[in-house]
């Protein structure tokens, strides 16, 4: 037709074209879902990928960390603990190591554990890992504790977290069962202490607490040096219990602690106490205390203790008798304070021992009377007689040249006041009051040693500055300390100090040689052996916190040979009955001859000192 286009229409336009639209539209939406389960597949695989990364490589929380420990079972080894020896070795205390075998039941009881894998020596110096039979492995662990195999079968079976399966094994018996690898079984290490010696220089060397604590004595301060440090032993386990044949096995071995080797002679020091427990028994005394010393060296040979402790059962002793009054029990000496006052006065030039002296039966200075033990007229006196017969009224009226400040000086240069430290706990200083401090009468009576307190360690050290020709050295009782290798670190002590001189010293001993020949302390002779000692009697204060004094502490120590002083022995007796210092007399005789003989010192030569006690 004129102005009439006709159009041709693409098929898809027509009626009847909608079947193929759906299709295309069906094959888009499938598109699009494959296109999101890749995308979401690939960030599953990054995920996964960056999570290994984290785990293996990175590992920041620990988690690779976290479950090896899981997999770990450490045993501590214990570390044995140093022994204690005298002198000459023999042992004071030691230490054995022991170790009990236990059982997690509810391991070793599995069912489903009927072989181990252990790990050989293949013979070309590679391991390889081998299968043994659950019974065998029960036989060897029976053998290995001597039990058998139905007593550890017992032991091991129950669902019991913790069981015992042997105790106290030995190490090897421990290193032996631990190689078995068997399921559930593990060790603890325990330590025994014995003291082979008991009660034997008991007080000193202290005892540890039923946990292994440190409580008394050498065993409480040198505990940092007897302890050692423990070691272990860590290995992997698997889910059932069983050790991992090829996995980690670390051993850290045990530093055990160091002997500490003591000044002391163990057979001198028996001696000594059974001496001294027999004086303090005869006289009913409260307690006793018995030193010998080495005046060459300032070691100490003996130290004793009445009811002395045996640290291998220290519950049987008292708890006033556990420690070591030698220094810890502060009293006033007495009498034999006269020596330091005598040596003072002679060393500042103010007498000497022939000086003389007219002593009345009482003297009384700045309002203060006083007297002597012994009733006596006005009698003429030298020095040496007022220390031969301790007489208080002389001592005070040579003393006061002395002014109050040289007094505390002197006091304190012999170590009064001042600490010994030989390494035990609770030590007493003792109380030296400053001359600011001292009433009218203290002032005078320190002179004879009343108003002053003192520990017998302290009075002893005092004696031994004479007796090594006025050269002060600290008493010392530890040795050293011995490593395993026998390397021995010795005792750090103070360096030896020149009180006295050494004509001043002789002057002394002369003086207290002529107590034993010539003045009263003649009971202390010794056949052979020419002998010096001062005796000493102080009022004992009351226990019961009231004033006033109960019984008298007597005391008595002197040196020997004379000739060249060797041995100080110092005898303390505390409230004993109807016995002043020179009752001490005879166990102090008893006690210095047998150092005299045990050490095999050769008997006195020359002529003994025999200063006239009276003025002429």
């Amino acid at each position: 037709m004129t102005g009439t286009s006709t159009e041709t229409r693409p098929p898809s336009s027509r009626a009847g074209a909608s079947v193929p639209d759906g299709a295309a539209r069906r094959a888009r939406r499938a598109s699009s879902r494959l296109r999101l389960g890749l995308a979401a597949m690939l960030a599953f695989l990054i995920l996964i990928g960056g999570r290994l990364v984290l785990v293996q490589g990175l590992d920041v929380g620990g988690m690779a960390e976290a479950a090896l420990n899981k997999r770990l079972q450490k045993t501590v080894l214990p570390a044995e603990r140093g022994q204690i020896v005298d002198s000459r070795g023999t042992v004071l205390a030691s230490s054995v190591v022991r170790y009990n075998i236990t059982v997690d039941q509810r391991i070793a009881s599995a069912s489903n554990v009927t072989e181990l894998e252990r790990s050989v020596d293949a013979g070309d110096g590679t391991k390889k890992i081998v299968k043994i039979p659950r019974g065998q492995a029960l036989k060897e662990l029976a053998d290995a504790i001597g039990k058998s195999v139905n007593e550890v079968t017992t032991a091991i079976t129950g669902d019991k977290p913790f069981n015992y399966v042997a105790r106290n094994v030995t190490p090897d018996t421990e290193a032996r069962v631990m190689a078995i690898g068997f399921p559930g079984i593990l060790s603890e290490g325990v330590t025994q202490r014995v003291y082979p010696n008991g009660a034997v220089g008991g007080s000193f060397v202290g005892f540890l607490g039923s946990d292994g604590t440190a409580l008394a004595g050498l065993e409480q301060t040198q505990n940092d040096v007897l302890k050692g440090q423990d070691g272990s032993r860590e290995y992997e386990i698997g889910a059932d219990g069983l050790r991992i044949p090829v996995a980690t096995d670390k051993l850290t071995p045990a530093q055990d602690g160091r002997t500490v080797k003591l000044t002391i002679n163990s057979d001198l020091q028996y001696f000594t106490q059974q001496a001294v427990q027999t004086q303090t028994q005869k006289y009913s005394a409260e307690w006793g205390i018995g030193i010998v010393m080495d005046a060459k060296t300032g070691n100490i040979l003996a130290m004793a203790d009445t009811n002395s402790i045996d640290p291998n059962d220290p519950g049987k002793t008292a708890a006033k008798d556990r420690g070591v009054r030698a220094v810890t029990a502060a009293y006033e000496p007495g009498s034999v304070e006269k020596t330091i006052t005598f040596a003072s006065l002679i060393q500042e030039g103010k007498a000497n021992p022939h000086s003389e002296y007219t002593i009345p039966p009482t003297y009384t200075v700045d309002g203060q009377e006083f007297a002597d033990a012994f009733s006596h007229g006005t009698e003429q006196r030298t020095l040496a007689g007022i220390l031969g017969y301790s007489m208080n009224t002389g001592t005070v009226m040579a003393g006061k040249e002395l002014s109050p400040q040289q007094r505390y000086d002197w006091f304190t240069k012999f170590g009064i006041g001042q600490p010994v430290e030989v390494g035990l706990p609770g030590e007493a200083l003792g109380i030296l009051h400053t001359p600011e401090e001292w009433d009218q009468r203290q002032q005078y009576t320190i002179l004879f040693g009343q108003g002053v307190t003192q520990s017998t360690l302290q009075t002893v050290r005092a004696y031994q500055t004479i007796a090594n020709d006025g050269v002060m050295l600290q008493p010392k009782l530890i040795e050293g300390y011995v490593d395993r290798t026998g390397h021995e670190d010795p005792w750090q002590t103070a360096a030896p100090s020149q009180v006295l001189s050494k004509e001043t010293a002789q002057q002394v001993k002369d003086m207290l040689e002529s107590n034993v020949t010539e003045g009263e302390v003649y009971p202390a002779g010794i056949d052979g052996y020419r002998v010096g000692a001062k005796t000493g009697t102080s009022e004992a204060p009351r226990e019961d916190g009231k004033p006033g004094y109960q019984g008298v502490t007597s005391s008595l120590i002197g040196m020997a040979p004379m000739d060249n002083p060797r041995f100080l022995v110092a005898v303390v007796l505390q409230r004993p009955n109807n016995i002043y210092g020179i009752g001490n007399a005879d166990v102090f005789k008893s006690v210095m001859s047998q150092a005299l003989h045990m050490y095999r010192v050769p008997p006195s030569t020359g002529t003994p000192a025999r200063l006239p006690q009276y003025a002429k």
